[in-house]
């Protein structure tokens, strides 16, 4: 390697290192605006929840981060809760939900939320981990669950080229048992009628190496011990990559399910 070509790199590393060290707060990705593009999902979850919430019901929205979806849903405060579990996201949601009169759940355990047996006419869940009974226990008669999921196969492409998994598939953190199906099946046992169910795995790219360090730093579950040291290598491969081709493309999984609970 010439001189040239190394210092060129070490910057680069130290830009990569100041993208690891950025902060982040709620579930916003604003910092890589423009620079992560994701295509369309084959249908938009904001549709299908206002599809199915009326004015008066008891809403709740596991997850929430920051509040920043719920919001857009402009139901009445009164009638709204939310879960979150992680701590930064716990006191956004108490600066900035509770005095709108929303109530602010945090949790520790997804077998438990904390909540009184069926007080909810839906409960919608946006990348949030699920308990069907749980769910079943919360809502009301006739009340409807809507979720969409991070799938298992979420991203796995990319975990490779940084060699989070290895070709041989081994990891730490296996969701590979995370897809429709098998949450279709765990559904149906807790006694949920399932309405609509779809599954897709859009492509995700990235215009630089900066952008996808930030990210991986963020989703740790994906990307477990990643750090711009220790996968130094690694991400020279993908600057390559971005050199050659003008991005660097992965794979995303997702998928959505409406579900409703009987009489």
């Amino acid at each position: 390697m010439n001189e040239v070509k190394l210092m060129q790199l070490l910057e680069l590393k130290q830009k990569w290192k100041q993208a690891e060290a950025q902060a982040f707060s709620g579930w916003d990705f604003s910092y890589i605006a423009g620079q992560m593009i994701s295509d369309p999902l084959p249908w938009d979850y904001r549709d299908i929840v206002t599809q199915y919430l009326k004015s008066d019901y008891e809403l709740l929205d596991m997850g929430t981060g920051g509040g920043e979806f719920l919001l857009t849903l402009d139901h009445p405060y009164h009638l709204t809760s939310v879960t979150e579990a992680y701590p930064p996201n716990i006191e956004i949601c108490k600066n900035k939900l509770v005095p709108l009169g929303i109530t602010v759940q945090a949790i520790t355990d997804d077998h438990d939320l904390g909540f009184t047996d069926e007080c909810f006419d839906m409960i919608i869940n946006r990348h949030e981990a699920f308990d069907p009974k749980e769910l079943y226990r919360l809502l009301r008669p006739n009340g409807y669950f809507i979720t969409q999921q991070v799938g298992g196969l979420n991203n796995e492409d990319l975990s490779r080229k940084v060699g989070i998994i290895t070709p041989e598939g081994d990891s730490e953190h296996n969701y590979s048992e995370h897809h429709l199906e098998n949450n279709l099946d765990l559904l149906r046992k807790a006694g949920f009628k399932v309405l609509v169910s779809k599954e897709c795995y859009p492509k995700v790219t990235f215009t630089s190496v900066e952008a996808f360090v930030y990210f991986a730093k963020i989703i740790e579950w994906e990307f477990p011990r990643f750090s711009v040291e220790s996968c130094f290598k690694q991400l020279c491969e993908l600057q390559n990559e971005l050199e050659e081709t003008g991005c660097i493309l992965g794979t995303e999984h997702r998928f959505m399910i409406v579900a409703q609970k009987g009489i």
